[in-house]
């Protein structure tokens, strides 16, 4: 064991058996006395836990799922003794890198310095939606790249080409049960109007370089530095909040509730909507600050999470948060924690791709087992960019392994009173 992770085990042990911590995830178990070491990990884990700076994510890609998810589960109940990791690490906005993508797949190079600037020489930008892209991860494996390259190339299909006939799939679009005011028969993504707009890349990510600084990103200070940038584009380019989408990975998700705050702060106005593909455990954190994306950071916030016992949260952080195949490590197909943390990516980007929006039916419900046993609570939800804002809750849904990883197929009717009632409902509207 090298002396950088002696230090750190030393410093843990002692933080866990002389201090009482302050996060709320302990506060229970603190409230009769200091929390002991052995009621997070045995010294034997300790002691096998590598420094945050022996961890990357190539190291996480060759480990299978279960291993992974335990070492993120140890690095963060590790880092929640008596909040011993200080969220120091805050990126120049001059070293932040940011695209502006334009209609034929090329990308602007700018950083988040003066890319208001460059995007205020089109004199059309802002004339229909804005898409705010912010990554979470580095591209420094060919799982992030090809999950960011997917999305990036949607929006383009998206923004600049008529609609597509929805990807073929086995199970039948036609199946009986209620719909909601989004939900679409197989022919009428036909009458589906072109939709325009322009996507802007934040690469944050390319700045956390390392699990290390990914672990001690200061979230707070971040999002606000991004919020003030928002602010310049909507005033200097004459750009509405409420066309305004801000769609955010990992712990990016959370920079994106802190730049949601700030900007509310500034102008009085909510941006229109964040989505947060596989929100991160916060590992860095100042115990006295509120810190983390939540409901009403923007009008309306929904979270698609693939890898809630991996690099994800189980915590709910929006109006509406789904759950594709119940919380786990990882999603059906995934063999390793970033792969699990990336396919939120994949499927928000399956649903970006014209004809494809409603692609991945899901029913409120508490766990994927209700969900199969149609015991859910009756109403529908198209998890993506679809999504109804009027929906609220806990959402559950299957996805298929492969790409298209959507099922498309309306989920059963759901056999509850109240499931049943409002099926006959919606069916008696429609």
């Amino acid at each position: 064991m090298n002396s950088l992770r002696v230090l750190s085990v030393v410093a843990c042990l002692l933080a866990a058996t002389c201090a009482t911590p302050t996060n709320s995830d302990m506060r229970s178990n603190a409230a009769s006395g200091s929390l002991k070491p052995s009621q997070w990990l045995t010294p034997s884990e300790l002691e096998d836990t590598p420094a945050l700076d022996e961890v990357t994510l190539e190291k996480l890609e060759k480990m299978s799922v279960e291993k992974g998810a335990k070492l993120m589960q140890k690095l963060y109940h590790i880092s929640q003794i008596n909040n011993q990791l200080e969220p120091n690490f805050v990126p120049s906005p001059s070293n932040v890198p940011v695209y502006i993508v334009k209609s034929n797949g090329k990308k602007e190079a700018a950083n988040l310095n003066n890319f208001v600037q460059m995007a205020k020489q089109d004199n059309s930008f802002g004339d229909e939606e804005v898409t705010i892209f912010i990554t979470g991860l580095p591209s420094t494996t060919e799982t992030v790249k090809k999950a960011n390259r997917k999305l990036i190339q949607a929006y383009i299909d998206r923004y600049n080409r008529k609609q597509q006939k929805p990807e073929s799939n086995k199970n039948s679009d036609e199946q009986t049960g209620a719909r909601t005011s989004s939900e679409e028969t197989s022919s009428e993504w036909q009458n589906q109007k072109s939709t325009t707009g322009n996507l802007i890349v934040i690469d944050l990510g390319q700045t956390l370089n390392n699990v290390k600084r990914l672990a001690m990103l200061n979230v707070d200070e971040t999002g606000a530095m991004i919020g003030k940038a928002l602010v310049q584009l909507t005033s200097d380019c004459d750009v509405p909040q409420e066309i305004i989408h801000v769609v955010a990975q990992g712990v990016a998700a959370h920079v994106a509730g802190a730049a949601g705050d700030e900007y509310t702060r500034l102008t009085g106005h909510q941006l229109r909507r964040i989505t947060a593909l596989d929100p991160s455990k916060i590992l860095a954190k100042n115990p006295k600050v509120l810190t983390g994306l939540a409901r009403g950071d923007a009008e309306f916030v929904d979270a698609i999470h693939t890898s809630a016992y991996g690099m994800g949260t189980l915590n709910r952080v929006g109006d509406i948060d789904f759950f594709p195949n119940g919380p786990s490590a990882a999603v059906p197909g995934a063999e390793n924690v970033v792969e699990a943390t990336m396919r939120a990516t994949r499927y928000y980007a399956e649903t970006v791709r014209p004809g494809n929006e409603r692609n991945f039916p899901a029913v409120e419900a508490n766990s994927l087992k209700q969900y199969k046993n149609n015991n859910g609570f009756g109403k529908r939800a198209f998890m993506g960019i679809a999504t109804d804002f009027d929906l609220r809750g806990d959402y559950m849904l299957q996805v298929n392994e492969k790409s298209p990883f959507g099922k498309r197929a309306p989920a059963q009717k759901q056999n509850t009173y109240h499931g049943v009632h409002e099926s006959w409902r919606q069916d008696k509207d429609d």
